[in-house]
């Protein structure tokens, strides 16, 4: 069952790469007492995710935070390996968080899973906009399409705030 509006999400353990290593951030780290903006992709280093959706979402990280946003974080289903190096080759380190669900745990949990087997990916996330304001789902916004990113997109996201 997919998550609503008006939930509060599930608590989960996410890994992120920090100059230390891999540093787990829990649900309740991220979203208590913050309005953020999550969303997900089907998979770092992917075309969609990475020459439209991501660089959407640094390019106005400035507007999204002036319109009252806390906190930036994508989520995928890789490891923090590969969210770490993503971060570092997109120019995101540090601007906004990076989140391992390299179980698709939290994925699951909210329902938003896809098995993308059938293009080589195995079960990933769809793709996805979400704000969450402590911790509870004000706005979900899913793509009908892996390739495309244009209701989970930054621009839409600014529209809705």
């Amino acid at each position: 069952m997919t998550i609503s509006i008006g939930e509060k999400l599930p608590q989960a353990t996410f890994r992120e790469k920090t100059a230390d290593g891999p540093a787990e951030v829990t649900t309740e780290d991220l979203f208590a007492g913050k309005r953020v903006v999550l969303f997900a992709v089907p998979g770092a280093f992917t075309p969609t995710c990475t020459l439209n959706h991501l660089p959407g979402y640094l390019e106005n990280r400035e507007a999204l935070i002036a319109k009252g946003v806390d906190e930036i974080a994508v989520v995928s289903v890789n490891d923090w390996h590969v969210m770490g190096a993503w971060a570092q080759q997109s120019g995101g380190l540090g601007k906004i968080h990076f989140l391992a669900d390299f179980d698709a745990a939290f994925t699951r949990a909210i329902g938003l899973d896809a098995d993308l087997s059938a293009g080589g990916l195995g079960v990933r996330s769809r793709r996805y906009a979400m704000l969450v304001e402590d911790g509870v789902v004000k706005s979900l916004d899913i793509e009908d399409s892996p390739g495309q990113a244009t209701v989970s997109g930054a621009q839409a996201m600014l529209d809705r705030l």
